[in-house]
This record gives C-alpha cells, structure tokens and sequence, in this order.
C-alpha cells in the first residue's frame, strides 16, 4: 500500500491551499484517514481526520479553517486550508489505517508536502 500526496507551496498569509493523497495498493477497506503536520524542532500532530462514514475531528486551532473529505471509491483524502497563518507552516503528512488483503491492518503514512505561510 503506498499513500502519495499532492498539493503544497508557498502561499500568503490569508490565503489557501488543498492537499490531496490518494491511496493504492491491495486494499480491501480504509477506517480513519488523517492529515498529520510535522514543524521544524516540533513533534508531528494531528490536523484533522475522517472516519468511513464521515465523522471528523479537527485540531483547536484549526478549526473552522480547515476541512478534511474524503472519497472512499477512490480512497483519497483531501485537506482544504483557508486563512492561512505562518504557524501552519509544517511538512504535512497524509495517515491512512488500511486494511488489506494480504496484511492485515496496518497504519500507513504519505512522503509529507511541504506548507509554507509566509507573512
């Protein structure tokens, strides 16, 4: 199972981005789908997640800001970002919990794309 995610840049303080990751492989179900942020000297923490059928759970400072959705025919998970500050600068990380058909359930983690708020 591979995660590959697209979508970050140099953006302006107010302004937006949307990150999408999709996921391939043998994949028989995927349960949660998270975005995870990593900044420099930082401990990577989650931004927002998605269960199968929907339910979502945002960090506090990002909520109303960001909206994470997903398409479970396509297995994707997208993370739309609006009103960007410079504290959302961080490498972004897409997390998915698969099940597969050959493995089992395993958590499986994205390459990260980078974000970048300037001010």
């Amino acid at each position: 199972v591979q995660l590959q995610a697209f979508g970050g840049g140099l953006v302006q303080a107010g302004g937006s981005l949307n990150l999408s990751c999709a996921a391939s492989g043998r994949i028989r179900r995927i349960d949660r789908m998270a975005w995870y942020r990593q900044a420099p000297g930082s401990e990577r923490q989650l931004v927002a997640a998605i269960t199968t059928g929907g339910l979502t759970n945002y960090v506090d400072s990002v909520k109303g800001r960001f909206f994470i959705s997903r398409d479970n025919t396509k297995n994707t998970v997208d993370l739309q970002m609006n009103s960007l500050k410079p504290e959302d600068t961080a490498v972004y990380y897409c997390n998915a919990i698969v099940v597969t058909y050959v493995a089992g359930t395993s958590t499986y983690w994205g390459q990260g794309t980078q974000v970048t708020v300037s001010s």
